[in-house]
């Protein structure tokens, strides 16, 4: 083989891989815009385990209650990768991801750069960052890379010292109304930090159901041109944990949230596909 034909198949290997790497860190799809456009946005989660509560549904599988939500109207999912707490496995994005095409989060305990790396090869959309787990400084590092591999942030919060962790820079931010350390469950937590976020925004509840509005059903979600605090783009708000009635969802809303993380509530049902089928008629 003459030097020629050796650095004509080198080039082309080059290019294969310049191909699947542009692939990987394709823009994936918006799990903000999925919120938004949504009447309901419900993010059904993929939960075997809890630390807290042992198992839940031990024997289920993502390839028959992932796909079951999706067809249920979820707007999103998240899926645990966590394993020895939550019996989950990056391996369930893998498998699920050419099933559904909506947005799916990648939900565990992020601390490093090398786990972004693997939620965008395994398919994810999106990615949890935990304040109580990272410094402000760590936090920061992980968003930048995030969405240069094509990964929105959904940041979760639970208290008001962590209000400094949102910046403009986060796509979404979750108020998880379960304490990480004592795992007790209060969703008065979210209703207590929505004016708090809104008021960062110098927005009012009735200023961010414009924004949020239905007539941006479909359409990208426009970002207003940045001239004052009010007219920064800003994270679109979630609750997590401790929701199971249709009436929470309602007054959440009604308060500023546009997503709902909720996963023990569908999983410990025998057809967790049909509960949140139920749960959406309901609302």
């Amino acid at each position: 083989m003459n030097t020629l034909q050796k650095t004509d198949i080198l080039s082309e290997i080059i290019r294969t891989k310049r191909q699947e790497l542009a692939e990987v860190m394709a823009p994936k799809r918006s799990l903000k815009k999925a919120l938004a456009a949504s009447k309901t946005g419900i993010i059904a989660e993929f939960k075997r385990k809890s630390p807290s509560k042992g198992w839940i549904h031990e024997n289920a599988r993502p390839e028959e209650v992932v796909p079951a939500y999706a067809a249920a109207g979820a707007a999103a999912l998240s899926i645990l990768t966590d394993e020895p707490y939550f019996g989950g496995s990056l391996d369930f994005i893998r498998r699920v991801r050419p099933l559904v095409d909506i947005p799916i989060l990648r939900k565990d305990f992020i601390i490093d750069p090398f786990q972004l790396y693997q939620a965008a090869e395994a398919g994810a959309d999106a990615v949890l960052l935990i304040a109580a787990c990272l410094s402000r400084e760590t936090c920061a590092v992980l968003t930048e890379e995030a969405h240069r591999l094509g990964l929105e942030v959904l940041l979760e919060i639970h208290s008001t010292e962590e209000l400094a962790y949102v910046t403009p820079d986060v796509d979404v931010v979750g108020v998880n109304n379960r304490h990480l350390g004592s795992f007790v469950t209060d969703v008065r937590t979210s209703f207590d930090l929505a004016p708090l976020l809104l008021s960062r925004a110098g927005l009012t509840q009735q200023a961010d159901r414009n924004y949020f509005s239905d007539k941006f059903a479909e359409k990208p979600i426009p970002a207003p041109p940045s001239a004052t605090p009010t007219q920064e783009p800003r994270p679109l708000l979630i609750s997590e944990s401790g929701i199971s009635d249709p009436a929470t969802v309602r007054a959440l809303r009604e308060a500023g949230f546009r997503g709902f993380l909720m996963g023990e509530h569908f999983m410990k049902q025998p057809d967790p596909g049909a509960a949140l089928s139920d749960f959406i008629q309901a609302i």
